[in-house]
């Protein structure tokens, strides 16, 4: 059986994890999160950048910093994890949810206007298979409403809009390092870009417990003290080790996952030339990262049919996102503004092919060739 997703692993991984061990800096704020935090800074350009325990908790950071209360509304798409909707929730609002576009999956820019209130206080673009949302437009909705954006970038990182990074335009950003992301922890993992450097020293404070232990550490005070309510949303030095590993080879592991997204691509053009299926498509002003490489058919019950077909010829395929706002959670402590006229009916669609670093052109050919069984059969 042909896996859907496998760890990366660069082979410098337990090196790294040894030298914490050696020098006995298993802590929250050691060298190798010292190391990673500089290098997406130099990388990416933003002025802060902070690991995290998860994706999940740089969102939660980013409602915080955008002061979020009960009775505020957070504007995003409801195709996504249910964790772009919790971090804002947790702090009191009603999410918004808006359609989605067809090309992209990914929140449709000219629907977000519309959906403006008083009560609005933020956006939150998710970059679905790291293609980025429409910022331009997104972003001038925010500046003329006095709105902030928090990116879930959580499957965009080293991808880009217009030549710059995702993650790195709204005022926060939000990464994911989780075992089924391009670059890994080891497990679960995160960061957090404060991009607006007003935010930086809150954030800060709210990720150390709610204190000014960075400025103590850089001698900006003479000793640091609890500043407001906050919490611990750090990675420890283990999976700080792990990540650094693989950032060492970051290059390399993006232009692999393209070969293999770009691989599928050109052996399956033909069905959708033959009117089979529809393939992925990446707007002209986007740099994609290679992280998802989806395909969609007639309907669920053709989706069905195929992953029925393919797991029978050795190869596990899925599914992605069930829209929140179909969920029990979702009735709850959310609404859909306008229509859903892309959102269901598309992410029932939607079947994502295996993909991983170092997949071999024979496991990428037998994908392939599954998949063209199943519409040479029927």
């Amino acid at each position: 059986m042909i896996k859907f997703s496998i760890p990366t692993m660069t082979g410098d991984e337990e090196k790294y994890i040894m030298e914490v061990f050696h020098h006995k800096t298993s802590s929250t704020e050691g060298s190798f999160i010292n190391r990673c935090n500089a290098w997406f800074e130099e990388k990416t350009g933003t002025p802060r950048a902070l690991l995290t325990g998860s994706c999940t908790h740089a969102l939660e950071l980013a409602a915080l910093l955008f002061n979020i209360e009960t009775g505020d509304e957070v504007i995003m798409p409801s195709f996504t994890f249910p964790s772009t909707a919790n971090a804002f929730i947790l702090r009191g609002a009603k999410v918004v949810f808006v359609d989605i576009r067809p090309d992209t999956m990914n929140m449709d820019e000219t629907l977000i206007e519309a959906a403006v209130t008083e009560r609005t206080k933020a956006i939150v673009p998710v970059h679905y298979a790291g293609v980025a949302c429409e910022m331009d437009t997104i972003m001038d909705i925010a500046k003329r409403h006095g709105l902030h954006v928090a990116e879930d970038a959580a499957q965009g990182f080293m991808a880009e809009y217009k030549g710059r990074m995702l993650g790195t335009i709204g005022h926060v950003g939000a990464y994911s390092f989780h075992e089924t992301k391009n670059f890994q922890c080891g497990g679960e993992g995160g960061m957090v870009l404060l991009n607006d450097e007003s935010l930086i020293r809150r954030g800060e404070i709210l990720r150390e417990y709610g204190t000014n232990r960075s400025q103590f550490f850089r001698g900006e005070v003479d000793k640091y003290s609890w500043q407001e309510v906050g919490s611990t949303w750090r990675l420890n030095e283990i999976n700080a080790a792990y990540l650094y590993a693989q950032l060492l080879h970051a290059n390399e592991i993006n232009d692999d996952r393209l070969r293999t997204w770009n691989a599928y691509y050109e052996k399956l053009h033909h069905l959708e030339d033959e009117g089979r299926l529809e393939l992925q498509k990446i707007p002209e002003n986007c740099r994609h990262n290679g992280h998802i490489f989806y395909l969609k058919v007639k309907d669920l019950d053709e989706r069905s049919a195929v992953l029925k077909y393919l797991k029978e010829n050795g190869v596990y395929a899925v599914f992605h996102f069930v829209p929140l706002h179909a969920s029990k959670a979702g009735k709850k402590h959310c609404t859909f503004h306008g229509t859903d006229t892309y959102t269901t009916k598309e992410s029932e669609r939607l079947i994502r092919l295996p993909l991983y670093y170092k997949m071999s052109a024979e496991d990428i050919s037998t994908v392939c060739r599954a998949v063209e069984g199943f519409f040479k059969a029927g």
